[in-house]
């Protein structure tokens, strides 16, 4: 009696976070275990996340190979039956080259899964210690990039999202920090709090804070050019003393999270009076 033959496995796509093996989820640990196949963005993605691949594991390095090269492999590996990850740094569904290679694996009937990863915006919030978004100051946060060899939609120019005056997660965008920050000063005021976070979680990791009217001047005496998020917005000055108030300053009525408020009575809790 002959055996069923083997289904194809999915391809699944794993964001490995921003750069700390560490912060890879759970199930991602355990995709990238149990791999036959392993193809990584090295540009981005820290070779040390390979510490979790078995030893028989076949592993690519993508950085210099084109997308062509890169689903040949991918989708042979797929039809000898064998489990395939590609790694992607971050998350996959941020600027990365997802939506073009599901599309060749859609036509090859190949299926696919994208497993989430730690953004570089959520790990740079992190090492700032600060919120993107706090009551009465933004309840938004937009992710955005300014136009270079990439372009941008017209509507979407740096210039016009900061009129909103949201928090601002700048991606991409580094090497271009004067033209940034003159972009913005078109709708934030010159004394927004800024931050640039260079290679979030890596050993080298870097922090320059400021404002939008000193920001670029840090950046470029720090000589950072590549591989760092701009952070824009009033939460980043939040849990600060204002010059001229006396420490222990409370913040302004309405800044604190309503859901540990004693008077905010909700389904888990009643008002405590």
């Amino acid at each position: 009696m002959n055996k069923p033959a083997q289904k194809i496995q999915p391809i699944f796509f794993i964001g490995c976070g921003p750069g700390d093996p560490e912060l890879i989820t759970v199930k991602g640990k355990r995709l990238l275990k149990e791999a036959d196949m392993i193809v990584y963005a090295g540009s981005l993605v820290k070779e040390k996340v390979l510490q979790y691949a078995k030893k028989e594991a076949d592993i690519y390095n993508s950085a210099s190979m084109a997308l062509e090269e890169i689903m040949k492999i991918v989708v042979d590996a797929a039809r000898a039956r064998k489990k395939v990850v590609r790694l992607h740094s971050g998350d996959p569904t941020l600027y990365s080259a997802l939506r073009e290679q599901a599309d060749i694996l859609d036509k090859e009937k190949i299926p696919y899964e994208v497993i989430p990863g730690v953004s570089s915006a959520f790990a740079s919030a992190a090492a700032l210690k600060r919120e993107l978004t706090m009551p009465e100051i933004t309840q938004t946060v937009i992710f955005t990039r300014l136009e270079g060899r990439t372009p941008v939609p017209e509507q979407e120019r740096l210039s016009l999202l900061a009129r909103h005056q949201a928090t601002m997660c700048i991606f991409l965008s580094i090497g271009m920090i004067d033209n940034v920050i003159k972009e913005l000063k078109k709708g934030y005021p010159e004394d927004t709090p800024a931050a640039v976070v260079y290679r979030a979680t890596w050993e080298d990791e870097r922090i320059i804070k400021g404002r939008l009217k000193d920001i670029a001047n840090k950046v470029k005496k720090e000589g950072i050019k590549r591989q760092a998020m701009i952070i824009v917005g009033k939460t980043l000055g939040q849990g600060t003393v204002p010059a001229g108030s006396k420490q222990g300053a409370k913040y302004k009525e309405g800044q604190k999270s309503k859901l540990y408020d004693r008077n905010f009575e909700h389904g888990y809790r009643k008002k405590k009076v």
